[in-house]
């Protein structure tokens, strides 16, 4: 392994026991302060704005003392300063324990330090914090980019070192040798990485900042609640499955039922668990693993219609898949879909009358128009038929940017605004049935998916959310009715961007017409997801997977203990001697005598530690008389190249063809 010669005692950066220094050396200080910017610039996503802008304030101003080569500030304002920043940190967060107060206050001090930067110990301090710095950005995001801006930061960091331990090298030098200790490093991580016991769960988990920034599908809906979403690109999931991808209208990816109205907002019911779904599974089966992105909810998001799996998944009266404890963390299930199952066929009777119940004065001309659609029915079929040929009729706009709606939102889009989003068709049609005495409620969750066709994973998108409707008939149980296709039926087909292939809001990367963006974007998507399945999906189950492959399956954590220490030592042993043989000198002269040296030491002519090369070579001459000549002319030779002020490499070659020509009986 690499050794950082220190230099103790030097002028330009002073001692170990913290002499002051006159400036910190230009070249140290560059070093420090491109690790402290790499490493701060990522935090600056999470960070409040004035604490972002004043880390940059505060690097500038280092940078500024370091290029005019003045004394960094008097330790009275540093103080002062230190306890302002204390101040406002307190009073932006509300206290000082927890993730986002603990790494605002890292960030500042790290400026700070940077400031008051005197002695070999203040560099040091100010390497610690970078790397605690870029140990936290991964509470917050552990993709790949943050993970190679980590990588790069330690690589400065390192650096940072090497120019603190010999300050008169090159920058190339000092780049190598950071890069290497890099290196030297990754065996390590590598034997931490697969054997160190997985702790299963989030990074962090206080309660105080524990998943507050999660978005996504809620258990209520009002006018505008999912488009909100449709311009969000995020993604709510990803799966995978065993054959082919089902059709995209058949894609409906079902979360919370919502049944209660108020007038404007629906709102979800309480329901009961089980282990099995309250449905017979009938039909063709489509297996399939679902990758969930972390939402801090319960619900799975799972294909219509959810069937008995593993004991770690709870199904809901509703009809959606639960999981035992709320999604915190991205995490992988195994799932079964059986679309043409029936439910609801032995409903409960509660259930249906929640299903018919409005509230009074609530949306009168919708309610008015639903009972005249309906005089004169036959059947709640009937009716059906009726009112979504009403809708299909009438034109209605499907818009991402639908106005705003007032008292009566649902009298409001059907008569006036004509314009709306999915949610606006959803809540609209349930309240004519209602009105029409037929059972209905709104179901949401997601439609559709993009299939990358790099790593064939369908990738769902926030903006994938969406509302539908279920309208209960005696003989059929729940029907999946969706009002927005009968307005928009390409959205349901083709998916949201051929919907609103002309509206102007429409993110970049989801047009129609940019194919070459959405194949770029295919690409990294499919290596990052690679990255979370692989690295960041590596938990104690594929570890298990692994000690089994490696015949250690069941023998406890012990074992694994011994396995890690025992790692460890062979790349600890490994690393020393490569180290030992990579700092051997490589003087083509030395290497030469030393290769003379040893075919004489085969005659048992060995070359004494204390012996040079004209007494050697007059022992060789006594030893051997035939070849005196020869043996005293490589030895002369060497030693007039070794000390004499000039060794050109012809003569070198030449003694070497000299050492061959020797013969040693």
């Amino acid at each position: 392994m690499i050794s950082l010669p220190w230099r103790k005692g030097r002028k330009q950066a002073g001692n170990d026991d913290g002499r002051q220094l006159p400036a910190l050396d230009r070249r140290q200080g560059t070093w420090l302060l491109a690790a402290a910017a790499l490493t701060a610039a990522p935090h600056a996503m999470w960070l409040p704005g004035w604490i972002s802008a004043l880390c940059m304030l505060l690097l500038a101003w280092r940078g500024l003392l370091l290029w005019r080569g003045s004394r960094p500030p008097h330790r009275l304002l540093l103080l002062c300063i230190t306890l302002a920043v204390a101040v406002g940190v307190r009073t932006e967060f509300g206290q000082f324990f927890g993730k986002d107060p603990g790494v605002a206050l890292l960030a500042l001090l790290l400026g700070l330090k940077l400031l008051e930067t005197r002695a070999v110990r203040d560099i040091r301090s100010a390497v610690l914090l970078c790397l605690f710095l870029q140990l936290s950005i991964f509470l917050e995001d552990q993709s790949l980019p943050i993970a190679t801006l980590a990588l790069c930061g330690t690589l400065l960091t390192l650096g940072a070192l090497v120019a603190l331990s010999d300050p008169a090298g090159r920058f190339g030098s000092q780049l190598r040798t950071a890069a290497t200790l890099l290196m030297q490093g990754i065996p390590f991580m590598l034997a931490l990485f697969l054997l160190f016991p997985r702790i299963q769960g989030p990074l962090w988990g206080l309660p105080a900042d524990a998943f507050s920034a999660r978005t996504g599908l809620s258990d209520t809906m009002t006018p505008g609640s999912i488009s909100e979403l449709g311009l969000s690109s995020a993604i709510a999931f990803r799966a995978r499955f065993e054959g082919d991808a089902p059709l995209q209208g058949q894609r409906y990816w079902r979360g919370p039922v919502l049944t209660d109205f108020d007038g404007r907002t629906w709102r979800a019911r309480p329901f009961r668990e089980s282990d099995t779904p309250f449905y017979t599974v009938t039909g063709p089966r489509i297996d399939y693993e679902l990758t969930l992105e972390a939402h801090n909810r319960r619900w799975l998001l799972a294909l219509d219609y959810p069937g008995p799996a593993s004991p770690a998944i709870r199904h809901a009266s509703d009809h959606h898949a639960l999981a035992l404890r709320p999604i915190q963390t991205r995490s992988r299930f195994n799932l079964s879909a059986w679309p043409e199952s029936k439910i609801g066929l032995d409903e409960n009777a509660n259930t249906l009358a929640a299903a018919i119940q409005l509230p009074p004065a609530s949306n009168p001309r919708t309610t008015r128009l639903a009972r005249e659609l309906a005089d004169g029915a036959r059947s709640h079929a009937e009716i059906l038929d009726r009112v979504t040929a009403y809708l299909r009729a009438q034109q209605y706009r499907y818009t991402l940017r639908p106005p705003p709606l007032g008292e009566h939102p649902n009298d409001e889009f059907l008569f006036d605004t004509r314009r709306g989003f999915c949610e606006h068709f959803a809540s609209a049609f349930v309240v004519m049935m209602r009105a029409a005495g037929v059972p209905a409620r709104v179901v949401t969750g997601y439609q559709g998916g993009e299939l990358n066709p790099i790593d064939g994973y369908l990738v769902v998108r926030q903006s994938d959310a969406h509302a539908w409707a279920e309208v209960w008939l005696a003989d059929r149980g729940w029907l999946r009715v969706d009002p927005t296709a009968l307005a928009a039926p390409e959205r349901i087909e083709d998916g949201l961007a051929e919907a609103l292939a002309q509206d102007a809001d429409l993110p970049l990367l989801m047009r129609a017409n940019m194919h070459w963006l959405r194949d770029l974007r295919h690409q990294w998507e499919a290596l990052s997801n690679a990255w979370n399945q692989r690295v960041l999906g590596y938990n104690p189950e594929r570890q298990r997977a692994l000690l089994e492959r490696l015949g250690l399956a069941g023998n406890g954590i012990a074992s694994l203990i011994a396995l890690l220490a025992g790692a460890g030592l062979a790349i600890f042993i490994g690393l020393y001697l490569w180290a030992k043989r990579s700092n051997q000198p490589k003087d083509p002269l030395l290497i030469a005598w030393d290769r003379f040296s040893a075919r004489l030491a085969r005659a048992d002519l060995a070359r004494h530690p204390w012996e040079g090369p004209e007494a050697y070579g007059r022992r060789l001459a006594e030893a051997l008389p035939d070849q005196a000549p020869a043996l005293l002319a490589i030895c002369s030779s060497y030693a007039e190249l070794r000390y004499g002020r000039r060794r050109p490499d012809a003569e070198i070659r030449a003694l070497n063809k000299r050492i061959d020509g020797i013969q040693i009986q």
